[in-house]
């Protein structure tokens, strides 16, 4: 079976943006493929943030997923923080990884 991983953000209240743009097809997605969804804390915290608020947007986040219907018997549902892994892989990748080829990536520009 084909794996899909995503994540969101936990920086504030989610709107219809969010469900229209990504978490409507995450719902559909999991009775398709292997999917693996995450509430990327780490990635939240490279803007200005205070720490009480964003565990609440965190937990916010992942109970608004739930309601939503993912489903954790069918899709992995983690916050990106409790896996050490990604910021031992990010240490990794970042350490093999020549500025110029960062800079010829649209996502880094």
């Amino acid at each position: 079976m084909k794996r899909v991983f995503s994540g969101i953000q936990p920086t504030g209240e989610l709107h219809l943006g969010n469900y229209f743009g990504a978490l409507k097809n995450w719902v559909e997605l999991q009775g398709k493929y292997q999917c693996f969804f995450c509430v990327v804390d780490l990635h939240a915290i490279t803007i200005p943030y205070q720490p009480n608020k964003l565990q609440e947007n965190i937990f916010q986040t992942l109970a608004t997923l739930l309601a939503l219907g993912i489903d954790p018997e069918k899709s992995t549902l983690f916050v990106q923080s409790h896996l050490p892994e990604h910021t031992e892989l990010a240490w990794l990748l970042n350490t093999i990884t020549p500025l110029p080829e960062l800079g010829r990536m649209t996502q880094f520009k």
